[in-house]
C-alpha cells in the first residue's frame, strides 16, 4: 500500500541540525528533571511498601479516608484518587511494609467504613519489601543494558558482517560489568559508566550502524523516562516492560531504514552520502507512517479506555512510538553521516 506517492523528496537530512538541537533540549530537560527529583518516582515494585486500592459506593473525601486509617500500621499513608472521579476509587500507599498482611483487608475495610459511613470494597493489596524492590531495580537496569548490547551484536553482524568482533566486545563489556557488580558498586552508576564506555568502544571499532541504532534507543528511553518524571507518574515493572517494547519497536523501524540505505549505497554508490540517506528515508516513509499510525490508534485506545491499571503503561507506549518514529528518521540515520565527516 502506497500511502505516499513514489518519488517524494522531503529534505529530512537538511533539517538534521534543528532536529539534533530539539533532541538535545529534550534529553537535557529529561536528565535535569530526573536529577531534581532524585530519579524516577518509583512505585511499590521498586520502592517497597504497601499499596491498597479501595472503592467506595458513594463519594468520600481524602481527609475522611486518612482519619479512618489512624491507629493502623499504615496510618502514615499517601491517599490519591484513582481512575475517574465518579469511580470513587482511591490508592492508599505507605512506605511501611506491614508484617500482618493477613487480615489487613478486613481491618482496612472496617476502619474506612466506620470513618466514612460508606460501604467500601478492597480491590487489591500489594506489599513489597525494600530489599526486593532494590533487587528489582537492579535487575531492570541490567535487562535494558544487556538488551542494548545484544542489539549491538545483531546490528553489527547484520549490516557490517562484524559478528565476531562485536560479539567479543559485547562479551568483554558484560564480563566487566558482572565482575564490578560483585564488589558492591552502585548499580545505576555502574550502568551509566558502562554505557558511556560502550559507546566509546563502538566508535573506536567503527560499529557505525550499531552506533546509530543505540544512540537512537538511548534517546527514546531517556525522553520517555524524563516525561514520567515531569508528569510525576510512577515507575513500575510494567513500565520496564513498556521500555523494552519501545526499544524493540524503535529498532524495527530503524532497521528498515538502514536496510534501504545499505541497498542504495550499492545502487547509487557515486551519489553523495547525504543524498543516499535522504532518498532512503523518503522511500521508506510510507511504511513508517502506516506502521506508526496503526500502532498509535491501538495505544491511544488503551490510553483513553483501558482504565487506571494500564494507564501509565499505555502512556509510556504512546510516547515511545512517537519518539521512536522520530528518532529513526532524525537521529539514527544522520548518525551515519558523522562517519563520513570523521573519515574526511
Amino acid at each position: 500500500m502506497q500511502f505516499i506517492k513514489p518519488g517524494i523528496n522531503i529534505d529530512f537530512i537538511g533539517k538534521r541540525k534543528f532536529a539534533f538541537t530539539f533532541s538535545l533540549v529534550l534529553i537535557v530537560v529529561s536528565i535535569a528533571t530526573l536529577v531534581v527529583h532524585r530519579g524516577p518516582r518509583y512505585g511499590i515494585d521498586f520502592a517497597g511498601g504497601t499499596l491498597v486500592q479501595v472503592k467506595f459506593e458513594a463519594p468520600v473525601t481524602i481527609d475522611d479516608i486518612k482519619k479512618g486509617l489512624q491507629g493502623m500500621e499504615i496510618a502514615a499513608s499517601a491517599v490519591q484518587q484513582f481512575g475517574q472521579v465518579h469511580d470513587n476509587e482511591y490508592l492508599i500507599r505507605t512506605d511501611v511494609t506491614t508484617t500482618a498482611l493477613q487480615g489487613l483487608s478486613e481491618r482496612v475495610e472496617q476502619h474506612l467504613k466506620a470513618a466514612t459511613g460508606v460501604p467500601v470494597e478492597i480491590r487489591r493489596v500489594e506489599m513489597v519489601g525494600p530489599q526486593v524492590g532494590q533487587d528489582l531495580r537492579e535487575k531492570a537496569l541490567f535487562a535494558m543494558f544487556y538488551a542494548l548490547l545484544f542489539i549491538t551484536v545483531y546490528i553489527s553482524g547484520r549490516f557490517e558482517l562484524k559478528w565476531a568482533k562485536s560479539g567479543i566486545v559485547a562479551a568483554a563489556i558484560m564480563g566487566a560489568v558482572y565482575v564490578l557488580s560483585l564488589f558492591d558498586v552502585s548499580v545505576p552508576f555502574l550502568m551509566l559508566a558502562a554505557l558511556v564506555v560502550s559507546l566509546v568502544i563502538f566508535w573506536f571499532f567503527e560499529f557505525k550502524y550499531a552506533m546509530g541504532a543505540i544512540v537512537a534507543l538511548i534517546h527514546d528511553v531517556t525522553i520517555t523516562v524524563g516525561l514520567f518524571s515531569i508528569f510525576g507518574k510512577e515507575f513500575t515493572l510494567p513500565i520496564v516492560a513498556a521500555l523494552l517494547t519501545i526499544i524493540g519497536y524503535s529498532l524495527n523501524d530503524t532497521i528498515i531504514v538502514f536496510d534501504r540505505i545499505r541497498e542504495n549505497l550499492r545502487k547509487y554508490h557515486k551519489e553523495p552520502m547525504t543524498t543516499i540517506v535522504n532518498k532512503s528515508i523518503n522511500e521508506t516513509l510510507s511504511r513508517t507512517i502506516l506502521t506508526s499510525l496503526t500502532t498509535l490508534v491501538v495505544v491511544a485506545a488503551l490510553f483513553a479506555l483501558g482504565g487506571g491499571i494500564i494507564h501509565d503503561f499505555s502512556f509510556a507506549l504512546l510516547v515511545g512510538v512517537l519518539v521512536g518514529t522520530y528518532s529513526s528518521i532524525y537521529v539514527a540515520s544522520p548518525i551515519l553521516l558523522a562517519w563520513q565527516s570523521r573519515r574526511k
